[in-house]
């Protein structure tokens, strides 16, 4: 069986977001006997440059063969694509048309523009996901999400998500022995949950070694403590200012940011996959008052927390 897999692109997209589904699919197809035949659309076709300065051809959107599966690219030029009438009727009839619609990154606007994100559960960048909440009040944004299925729409955080997005609808159509191939083809992790923090990516790709590695390994351990900066800095070996700055230029953020996405990230595990009390998961994870940590859910996530658990329930 071959499938018509259709990449959307525009002005300003961003280049991985494109070309790492369409790497994954392309060593899939070799693999199981041409499975997928690839089309990179625009709107008008011809030449599209992304916000690298690299350009790729396309095909007008209105010539497309009918597709299997249609990839909305990311990139600083969503914003202005999400307002184009003509891309937004091409999604919408796609969505009527295409097994699934699927979305990388800020792509994820384009979908919402055209309303196929209403109601229903998605994902972006952590760095965009409070902006598609803002604009898209009736999205329930997950921002810290690898990537999010709700029925036929698929949605993915930022860049490399991509990639774990398109390995699970590859293990989806052709096995997950497939999948796992490409994947070590790619030389990627095979292939990491869609449920998987975006925070936790970002602290596994940070310095692996060191007293900052094993400080986030204690920290982990210790969520129910005080954590200041000089409690982190003590159990470092370092002067506070100091361990400051390392921790920053290791992980990309401050201690106190990294302290309290520890403790939402324990905390949603906790509230979404046990029945412990929301009093005692707020005193296990540091957050000692359940106030304070439905608010911090509200900021992150959108939703406080006996909400999550009622969605986890449901799901």
């Amino acid at each position: 069986m071959i499938r018509h897999i259709g990449i959307l692109l525009y002005p300003d997209f961003q280049i991985l977001d494109a070309t790492g589904p369409i790497a994954a699919f392309e060593i899939a197809g070799r693999m199981a006997d041409r499975a997928y035949v690839l089309t990179i659309l625009s709107r008008d076709g011809g030449l599209v440059r992304s916000s690298s300065g690299v350009a790729l051809e396309t095909t007008a959107a209105r010539q497309a063969a009918p597709l299997d599966t249609l990839i909305v690219a990311g990139g600083d030029g969503s914003r202005h694509a999400m307002r184009c009438p003509d891309l937004r009727a091409f999604l919408q009839a796609q969505a009527t048309r295409a097994r699934r619609v699927c979305s990388v990154c800020s792509g994820a606007f384009l979908l919402a523009a055209a309303g196929l994100l209403e109601g229903r559960r998605a994902t972006a960048h952590w760095e965009r996901a409070e902006e598609l909440a803002r604009l898209f009040p009736t999205i329930r944004v997950d921002p810290d999400a690898i990537h999010i299925q709700d029925g036929s729409v698929w949605t993915s955080a930022g860049i490399s998500a991509g990639i774990d997005l398109v390995l699970a609808l590859i293990a989806g159509d052709l096995g997950e022995a497939v999948a796992r191939r490409v994947a070590q083809q790619m030389v990627v992790f095979y292939r990491r949950p869609g449920g998987q923090s975006q925070f936790s990516a970002l602290l596994d790709m940070s310095d692996g070694e060191g007293r900052i590695a094993e400080i986030l390994g204690w920290i982990r351990s210790h969520l129910a403590e005080r954590l200041t900066v000089e409690a982190l800095a003590e159990q470092a070996s370092m002067s506070p200012r100091n361990f400051s700055r390392a921790f920053r230029l290791s992980v990309g953020m401050s201690p106190a940011r990294a302290v309290e996405r520890l403790r939402l990230e324990a905390a949603r595990e906790r509230v979404e996959h046990s029945m412990t009390p929301i009093e005692m998961v707020a005193v296990a994870t540091g957050f000692r008052d359940p106030e304070r940590m439905r608010r911090a859910f509200l900021r992150v996530f959108g939703l406080p927390p006996q909400a999550m658990r009622r969605n986890a329930a449901r799901s």
